[in-house]
């Protein structure tokens, strides 16, 4: 079993010494073998959009949690991620879709995480505006299929199904559109405060066809963080409709390769 009080103790010391040094690890670290995975759902979805991964990784022998997002703020939603991190024992890969690439971001430094896996995923520095990011990038189609029940805000049904879930057949597409949790919109306006990726190896998954987020935009953090990047000619849901690629990124980001 693995020594956790030695573990954590190592992974602070290098968070610290990535920190300091103000440069991204990314990939070029090899990972410790992982014994966990705690995976997070972005907007528009809840942890159900793992479904199709999880077996795959249970199957290499991984234990698997998928954490159930609150999306109502970005405090509860961190805290949401920390309290399954604080319950891991041993190296756990922290993996995040969409939006919850902030909360992988964010939560990533907590010392139980030996690496990071972002799925067509947000990933912001430290205190940077992902808004103002995103900004420098075409507005992709989905956005414009947001619409707002006071503070509360969800996908049109079109929009989910042509811009959110494309390449997702239709059928198994509106099983995940009835699912579909509001997200309040303050969650949105936060920075995040940490940028765990410029202390962990990280690892992301372009989606080539995404809609939701332009995928040059992807390729632009997936850069930066020196990222072990791999690009799937998919649709924003990658974890639903190509679960063999994501599953294996995760494992190598578990040092299963």
């Amino acid at each position: 079993m693995v020594d956790r009080r030695t573990f954590s103790a190592a992974l602070v010391a290098g968070a610290a010494t990535g920190i300091l040094s103000g440069t991204a690890v990314g990939a070029t670290q090899r990972p410790p073998k992982a014994r966990n995975v705690v995976l997070v759902h972005g907007l528009f979805a809840d942890g159900s959009s793992w479904s199709g991964v999880i077996p795959r990784l249970q199957a290499a022998g991984l234990n698997v949690t998928s954490v159930q997002n609150p999306l109502d703020n970005f405090a509860d939603a961190v805290a949401s991620v920390q309290r399954v991190l604080d319950h891991q024992v041993g190296p756990t890969v922290l993996g995040g879709h969409s939006f919850s690439g902030m909360l992988v971001t964010e939560a990533g430094v907590h010392p139980s995480v030996s690496s990071l896996v972002y799925i067509a995923a947000r990933a912001p520095d430290a205190n940077e505006n992902y808004t103002a990011l995103a900004a420098k990038f075409p507005t992709p189609p989905a956005s414009a299929g947001i619409v707002f029940n006071g503070d509360w805000g969800s996908l049109t049904e079109t929009a989910f199904l042509q811009d959110f879930a494309n390449g997702v057949p239709e059928a198994q597409a509106k099983v995940l559109y009835a699912v579909q949790g509001p997200f309040n919109r303050v969650l949105t306006t936060v920075n995040t405060s940490q940028a765990a990726w410029r202390s962990k190896p990280s690892f992301y998954a372009v989606s080539k066809q995404d809609r939701t987020i332009n995928p040059d935009l992807e390729r632009f953090m997936a850069k930066r963080m020196k990222a072990k990047t791999i690009e799937l000619d998919s649709g924003h849901l990658s974890l639903v409709s190509h679960p063999d690629s994501v599953a294996r990124l995760i494992l190598e980001a578990a040092g299963y390769s």
